[in-house]
């Protein structure tokens, strides 16, 4: 897990009742991460499904992330988690992440 670190964000809806929805981001965890290979098979699946995915990232296991959360690396790179994948047979328990360029940066709160 020498890659660099990873915060996982939850995205929530800030507006006021009967306002247009702004999504907002809330800081969940901050984990190292290792980045993997990005196989063939992956990428063109991910392309079937109108997706691409441009990481994968390897995290330790943790239950509260999915496929519902925004990633930023340290480089300020935002991606949202299109798939999450526990790892087999490994010591410490992990979990592969499938990353897909966010279109539109979310405000990061300082």
């Amino acid at each position: 897990m020498n890659s660099g670190v990873v915060k996982i964000y939850s995205v929530e809806d800030s507006a006021q009742p009967g306002y247009q929805p702004k999504p907002s981001l809330t800081l969940k965890l901050t984990l190292r991460y290792e980045e993997q290979r990005l196989g063939i098979n992956r990428l063109y699946l991910s392309r079937q499904n109108q997706a691409e995915i441009e990481k994968v990232i390897r995290v330790p296991r943790q239950d509260s992330i999915s496929n519902q959360d925004v990633a930023i690396l340290e480089s300020g790179s935002q991606y949202s988690i299109d798939y999450t994948q526990t790892v087999q047979d490994v010591y410490p328990p992990c979990l592969d992440l499938s990353l897909v360029k966010v279109e539109q940066n979310y405000e990061v709160p300082t």
